[in-house]
C-alpha cells in the first residue's frame, strides 16, 4: 500500500472502543487530525481511567456513546458502517484482575466476543485492531522477547487478554474478518490515569514526584522494562489499521530498549525537578505477579509495517511531565 496514513484515514468511519481512556483518547485525537469520522464507545467504568476530559478539544467532532459492549445490541449498533475498529476497551490492572477475576473476564474477554460476533454478523468488512499486552508472555524465558515466545501469563488479566487475542485471530482465520493484535509494552504519556496506582507505575511515579513525594520502588529497582511513548503506540495502531500486511498477525509494540525501574524513576525526578526515591520490599500481592525482566523484540513489526518507536524515554518523560504539570491536578478526576 503506497498511500499515506493521511490519505487512508481521511473521511473514513472509525470506531474506538475504550476511546475515553488513555491510549484510546490519544488515538482519537490523532484520527481527528487525519480527518476521520470518529465514533467512541466507552463504558466509563469507575477506576478504569476513562474521562470526557481526555477528549477535550475534539468533543464537538467525535460521536461518543457511553455503553457496555457486552450487550449484543450495543455491539451491533456500534460496528454498523465502521471501516476500521480500534479495540482498546477493557481493564488493564493486573492487581484488580486477581482480586475480581470474574469482572476482568467480562471486561477483557466477553466484551470482545460480543464485538467480534457483531462484526461477523453485521460488518465483515471492518478491520479490527486489538490492544493486547506484553503480560500475555508472563515471566520471560529470554530477552528480548519475540512473538514466538511461549504465552504463559501469570495473572488473570494476562489470561483474559491472551484469550481475547486468540478470539481475534480465530475470527480472522475462521470468518475472514481482518484482525490484528498489538502486544503493547509499558506505554506512558499524556492522558494516562493518575488517580490510583493499580494500573502500572510510571504515571504513579510522575504524580508522586510532581507532588514532591518520595517515589516508592519495589525490590531493588534493577528489574528491566520496555517503555514506549503513547504517540509511537498510536502510530503502530494507525499502521496496523491501514496495512494489509498486518491482517491476521500479532506484533510486539515496544521501544526494544531495556530500562531499569530505578533508572526510569530517576528520569521522572529529573523531568519533574523535584522528588526522591526509596526502595522497599514487594508487597505480597504484587510480588506474586511480578514478571522479572522484559523488553521486546520489535523486528517483526518493523519488517511488516515499517514501524519503530521514535521518542526516546527522556524526551517522552519531559512531554509527559509537561502535560500533567499544566493540567490542574489531572489526577483529581473521578477516573
Amino acid at each position: 500500500m503506497s498511500q499515506s496514513l493521511e490519505e487512508f484515514y481521511r473521511g473514513r468511519r472509525v470506531l474506538v472502543t475504550g476511546g475515553l481512556g488513555f491510549i484510546g483518547s490519544n488515538l482519537a485525537h490523532r484520527l481527528v487530525k487525519l480527518g476521520s469520522r470518529v465514533s467512541i464507545v466507552d463504558a466509563l467504568v469507575p477506576s478504569h481511567g476513562g474521562s470526557y476530559r481526555n477528549i477535550g478539544g475534539i468533543e464537538d467532532v467525535v460521536a461518543v456513546r457511553v455503553a457496555d459492549m457486552q450487550s449484543p445490541r450495543v455491539a451491533k449498533e456500534a460496528v454498523a458502517g465502521q471501516e476500521v475498529i480500534f479495540n482498546l476497551m477493557g481493564e488493564v490492572s493486573h492487581v484488580d484482575s486477581m482480586a475480581n477475576p470474574r469482572k476482568d473476564a467480562e471486561y477483557n474477554f466477553l466484551s470482545h466476543l460480543s464485538l467480534l460476533e457483531a462484526c461477523r454478523r453485521y460488518n465483515r468488512e471492518a478491520k479490527v485492531v486489538y490492544a493486547g499486552t506484553r503480560g500475555q508472555y508472563g515471566r520471560p524465558e529470554y530477552t528480548p522477547v519475540d512473538e514466538g515466545h511461549p504465552l504463559r501469563p501469570i495473572d488473570v488479566n494476562g489470561v483474559n487478554k491472551q484469550a481475547a487475542e486468540g478470539l481475534h485471530l480465530v475470527y480472522h482465520r475462521a470468518h475472514g474478518i481482518r484482525t490484528v493484535s498489538l502486544r503493547l509494552s509499558n506505554t506512558y504519556g499524556p492522558r494516562q490515569l493518575m488517580k490510583h496506582n493499580r494500573q502500572g507505575f510510571i504515571y504513579w511515579f510522575v504524580r508522586q514526584a510532581l507532588e514532591g513525594q518520595t517515589i516508592v520502588i519495589y525490590g531493588d529497582g534493577s528489574q528491566l522494562r520496555d517503555f514506549v511513548y503513547v504517540d509511537d503506540v498510536v502510530d503502530a495502531f494507525l499502521l496496523a489499521g491501514a496495512r494489509e500486511a498486518a491482517d491476521g498477525e500479532a506484533f510486539n509494540v515496544g521501544s526494544g530498549r531495556p530500562t531499569s525501574v530505578l533508572e526510569a524513576a530517576k528520569l521522572v525526578i529529573e523531568a519533574c525537578g523535584r522528588g526522591g526515591y526509596r526502595l522497599m520490599p514487594f508487597p505480597e500481592d504484587r510480588e506474586r505477579i511480578e514478571i522479572g525482566d522484559y523488553y521486546a523484540d520489535t523486528r517483526k513489526i518493523e519488517r511488516a509495517l515499517g514501524w519503530r518507536a521514535c521518542v526516546p524515554l527522556r524526551e517522552g518523560m519531559r512531554r509527559t511531565v509537561a502535560f500533567f504539570a499544566g493540567s490542574d491536578r489531572y489526577w483529581a478526576l473521578d477516573q
